[in-house]
């Protein structure tokens, strides 16, 4: 388990997990009709903003094949994209799309494009399971997401096998305690990097946040859109601030939820979440009328306990320590998952048994009852180290872990270890310190930041906010918990955001729900 505000935030993971509804899996050979979009239109025109780049004609000129795709009312299709954007004319991959077409064709706005987060997560596959959401935007907007370079269909990083997977799984000590367990903790950082290496070849260097947003410009472009209107949750937020910075006069109607803060560099964003998923976990002890630091006191005792002696579970699996922490942050994400997360714990200080909290912590790592994992944690992994060109050592997570310690008894120690273990001996540069999202000129952006959010805490919010730019960042508080604040639960943000999109009404700075 790997948590990171900006990285390892499984909006897809969750999505598809409460979402009763089948992901789609790809295209197939069915024909498209000109209703939908499916037959080939003439080329858009080649504006200004567009030529800007240096791409050539033959990715200009492209436009969506849209087919049928494997059940559903939903459209695929694939796009050209460079490998490398400092060399436009050479080698290209592809993306892949999915769409579903407004359904009042008279009043439509255009194409909505969304990215669910991760980084990692396929959209794909993520856009279908979250549509009931989003009804009442389809109804203008044709809703269209996308696989991101390096992500599944768009030439998907891979890195291990499920076996090598499950091994590092029940191995790894991600809060190691002896000199031989933080051996261990760095060498499987540094087979994982070179295991994505000898797998991924020449895309593993070109799988930036801003080879992404450069990407995201070319699929506005290619979809017809003067400029592009855009729905970003978790990472997709520093995605979507990726993109204002690099095309502020591209930018249209643009929301972005449960936000990563721009400001922060790698061991910033460790501190940050540190400070997220206690707050959460506070919130939800205190919402079963226990005092947080007594609660966290008793968690902690529990995490020792499994630490030295892992518990059983079904399919004669264990949960080890790292798996329970893993289960118990995913319970943080929403507060949905907060009875299950009473449950696991009650199961295991009561029973001695950890099968509840392995669920949970399979559910964060994608890994189903066959012991198949998906690959969204290596996409992340690779985006987030093309990313960041801090790579903090071992003796730097040592001298962090007091401080992690007293902001989360719980979750310090992990993060801490964390911060310097992600991206260990990488083989591939990382590109920048902190992400640029200065978008002076552009039209006004709606940032969500909810309270009690575990992963991408509220405080980023307001940073992202104020880095957009004045008159450019526009802030909605959420007063609630869970990551992001839209959602069909949550009336008063979907209302304000639904407003914005489809009327163009942009609320006050600092307005408030809940």
């Amino acid at each position: 388990m790997t948590v990171h505000g900006n990285r390892k935030v499984p909006a897809a993971v969750i999505a598809l997990a409460l979402a009763a509804t089948a992901v789609l899996t790809g295209c197939d050979g069915g024909t498209g009709t000109a209703a939908d979009g499916g037959t080939r239109a003439a080329p858009p025109p080649v504006r200004e903003g567009d030529a800007a780049q240096g791409l050539p004609g033959a990715l200009l000129e492209q436009r969506p094949d849209w087919q049928p795709c494997e059940g559903g009312d939903w459209t695929c299709a694939e796009i050209k994209v460079p490998l490398d954007y400092d060399a436009p004319d050479g080698e290209t991959l592809s993306l892949a799309l999915i769409r579903r077409p407004a359904r009042d064709r008279d009043r439509r706005l255009g194409s909505l494009l969304f990215n669910f987060g991760g980084p990692g997560g396929s959209g794909v596959d993520g856009l279908p399971g979250f549509a009931a959401e989003y009804e009442k935007l389809n109804s203008r907007y044709d809703l269209v997401s996308f696989d991101p370079r390096g992500v599944a269909r768009s030439s998907g990083v891979v890195c291990r096998s499920d076996r090598e997977q499950e091994a590092a799984a029940t191995r790894v000590d991600l809060t190691p305690d002896t000199p031989a367990e933080e051996a261990v903790y760095f060498e499987d950082a540094e087979s994982f990097g070179a295991g994505c290496a000898a797998r991924s070849g020449a895309v593993l260097a070109h799988v930036s946040t801003s080879d992404a947003a450069r990407d995201m410009d070319l699929i506005r472009h290619v979809l017809g859109g003067r400029k592009l209107n855009y729905f970003g949750v978790s990472y997709g937020t520093e995605l979507g601030g990726t993109y204002a910075h690099l095309f502020p006069g591209n930018v249209g109607r643009t929301v972005l939820d449960a936000v990563v803060d721009p400001t922060a560099d790698a061991i910033g964003h460790a501190r940050n979440q540190t400070t997220g998923f206690q707050r959460a976990l506070d919130n939800y002890l205190t919402s079963r009328g226990e005092e947080p630091a007594a609660g966290s006191q008793r968690i902690v005792r529990l995490l020792e306990r499994i630490d030295a002696r892992p518990l059983p579970a079904d399919d004669g699996r264990r949960l080890t320590e790292s798996l329970a922490l893993t289960g118990i942050a995913m319970s943080l994400y929403s507060t949905s998952l907060w009875a299950e997360l009473t449950e696991g714990l009650a199961e295991a200080e009561q029973r001695g048994r950890g099968t509840k909290l392995l669920v949970l912590a399979d559910m964060y790592n994608d890994r189903d009852a066959k012991g198949r994992y998906g690959t969204q944690s290596h996409s992340q992994r690779a985006i987030s180290c093309a990313d960041d060109r801090q790579r903090p050592t071992p003796a730097q997570a040592k001298a962090l872990l007091p401080e992690f310690r007293r902001i989360s008894p719980v979750f310090g120690e992990f993060l801490a270890w964390d911060a310097a273990g992600w991206c260990a001996k990488w083989p591939v540069p990382g590109e920048r310190v902190t992400p640029e999202a200065s978008a002076k000129g552009a039209d006004p952006v709606l940032v969500v930041g909810t309270t009690g959010d575990p992963a991408t805490p509220y405080e980023g919010a307001r940073r992202m906010a104020d880095e957009l730019g004045e008159g450019v960042g526009v802030l909605l508080t959420n007063k609630g918990e869970g990551h992001g604040g839209y959602s069909p639960r949550n009336r008063c943000v979907t209302e304000i955001v639904d407003s914005y999109l489809l009327d163009g009404k942009v609320p006050k700075d600092g307005s408030t729900c809940g």
